[in-house]
């Protein structure tokens, strides 16, 4: 598959997906491969420490994972925005039960001013939650961040509002000649049409995978053309029009059955093949090369 054919030795990034659907997590028989956890994605790349991809219900198994090698924990996360699908797994995150862990959260400030730290602090309290975000024993330091660049140890960061409902940011990681673009929740333009605004090109201009929305269906798009998603057939036109090597179909609608994703994968994986692009759905579990 593109570039994840090559080995541990040449790769800059590992990257796993911990909670790959949109909206609300969700359960059932008929999700079982792909899952039913929302957005975490955890990014690890030699000598610096792990790289999130937003904190939904994913988060939590990621933190199982963490304990069984160290229950200590040093990351970051990128946040792209404050809806519960991406927000609500940090309080499960076992890791901060350590007084010694320390994680910090970039991620942008709301349209009335709220700072990061603040719009966690309504989450994460009662009556919403049943302790306080300060009764938990690990630092958490929230990063009120611009868009621009700054670095996690060597690797690079950008960080650019993408079109969505509410402040919301796409990330790209570039590390030893190699990219990644996020781009979860990402507003079609709502005449259904193909177009992208300047700086989401510039996150995914030629990156080597680029983990992508693709909630819609087109049908389902005519309904809910100003959600702020689109059609995994715009994902496509974004990966094959700007050079990407290779594209995760990623939040997936809740709705969506494991059958139905395959479906949906099959028709779409030609088109971009012709264009040099490879597609996968992609699913909890999953770890790919870059």
């Amino acid at each position: 598959m593109g570039v994840f054919r090559e080995s541990n030795r040449g790769a800059a990034f590992s990257v796993t997906f911990h909670g790959v659907r949109g909206s609300t997590p969700c359960h059932g028989s008929d999700i079982v491969r792909y899952g039913g956890n929302t957005s975490c994605v955890s990014v690890l790349s030699p000598d610096s420490q792990p790289i999130l991809f937003d904190l939904g219900t994913g988060l939590r198994s990621f933190g199982s994972e963490c304990l069984t090698r160290d229950s200590k924990f040093v990351g970051t996360c990128l946040l792209t925005h404050s809806h519960f699908d991406h927000t609500q797994g940090l309080p499960f995150f076992a890791p901060l039960l350590n007084p010694d862990t320390t994680f910090r959260v970039h991620g942008p400030r709301q349209e009335d001013g709220m700072s990061v730290r603040q719009m966690f602090d309504k989450l994460v309290s009662p009556p919403l939650f049943p302790v306080d975000l300060d009764r938990i024993p690990g630092t958490i330091d929230f990063v009120d961040t611009d868009e621009g660049e700054f670095f996690v140890d060597h690797v690079k960061v950008t960080a650019k509002y993408v079109p969505h409902v509410g402040p919301t940011f796409g990330y790209r990681l570039d590390f030893n000649g190699r990219s990644i673009a996020y781009l979860p929740d990402h507003q079609q333009p709502v005449d259904g049409s193909y177009g992208i605004s300047d700086a989401s090109r510039e996150l995914v201009d030629g990156v080597d995978l680029l983990i992508h929305d693709s909630q819609y269906t087109p049908e389902e798009f005519v309904q809910k053309a100003d959600w702020g998603h689109c059609t995994a057939e715009y994902a496509v036109w974004v990966a094959t029009t700007h050079g990407v090597k290779n594209l995760a179909l990623f939040h997936h609608d809740p709705s969506r059955s494991d059958d139905a994703l395959d479906a949906r994968l099959s028709c779409l994986r030609g088109a971009a093949a012709s264009a040099g692009c490879e597609v996968f759905a992609a699913h909890e579990g999953q770890t790919v090369l870059v």
